[in-house]
């Protein structure tokens, strides 16, 4: 299976007190950076969380969000915790004494208190192994829909490749004609110019230039780069990084091409490989 470094999942469970809510969304990155925002009484399950998604993600730029909703009915019907309004009272008038222009604490300070309902933070002991539960079935949601993406992309980068195979096939036949008008060309010219070089000579000269502007080495080459790439694609896994190489590579061969051209069909080919290995490099980004 091929991934896309972008996916998005999210779960939610019911909990003693209230609700867990877990969120997972990554993007493009050149390695593995996860950033987790947790709820402060969670921070204890990050490095289980991170060893969880180190073991299923290998790259991207990952955002991993843990939050924990008290339920509503926790807060005995909205009834202030009068034992927490008393030590308020008691720390206000504490505080006053030792500095007395400080400003008396407001109700709306009062009523945002942590806790001035009633208790509605989370169980640790129960929230702990219950969040590593819910983080498991959205790292399944997550991989779902990365391989997802991840198969869209490859199959945009086979069309490619068909495309790249059958312009090979179109301009192959065309290289002997052309390179022999242009060798014969060629030797006339050098025998306008140089009457006095014997006719063996230029006919040395004019095989070793052709060797040099022979493009059936880079066709070869170009395809068994395609080959590679489809081979890829069918082994499937964190193939992001091997397939980019290969698109160095493609480019390279399609740049030799559009250098040893002999005719304007070759350069027009040259120049059509080369975008479409451009667009197959914007999808080899973001595969993982």
């Amino acid at each position: 299976m091929i991934y896309s470094m972008t996916g998005y999942a999210v779960r939610t469970l019911a909990v003693s007190g209230g609700a867990l809510h877990f969120e997972l969304k990554s993007v493009n990155s050149r390695y593995l950076d996860c950033q987790f925002r947790l709820a402060d009484e969670l921070r204890v399950v990050e490095p289980a969380l991170r060893e969880l998604i180190g073991a299923r993600v290998s790259r991207g730029k990952l955002e991993c969000r843990v939050s924990f909703v008290p339920a509503s009915g926790n807060r005995s019907q909205w009834t202030l915790n009068t034992g927490l309004l008393e030590d308020l009272k008691l720390f206000d008038a504490q505080v006053r004494s030792v500095l007395p222009l400080a400003a008396p604490l407001a109700v709306s300070d009062v009523l945002r208190w942590p806790g001035i309902f009633g208790d509605d933070s989370v169980d640790v002991e129960t929230a702990v192994p219950a969040c590593l539960g819910l983080a498991a079935e959205a790292l399944d949601d997550f991989a779902a829909s990365r391989a997802r993406e991840g198969e869209k992309l490859a199959t945009v980068i086979r069309e490619r490749v068909s495309h790249m195979r059958a312009l090979a096939r179109r301009v192959e036949p065309r290289i002997p004609a052309a390179q022999a008008a242009f060798n014969e060309r060629l030797r006339q010219r050098l025998l306008d110019a140089v009457q006095l070089v014997d006719d063996e000579r230029i006919r040395q000269e004019v095989a070793v230039f052709a060797a040099r502007i022979d493009i059936a080495e880079e066709l070869a080459r170009l395809a068994t780069h395609l080959d590679e790439v489809e081979r890829v694609l069918d082994a499937g896994g964190a193939s992001g990084k091997r397939l980019d190489f290969l698109m160095q590579e493609l480019n390279r061969e399609a740049n030799t091409l559009g250098s040893k051209s002999l005719v304007a069909e070759i350069s027009q080919t040259a120049i059509e490989l080369k975008l479409l290995i451009e667009q197959m490099r914007e999808q080899v980004q973001n595969l993982e």
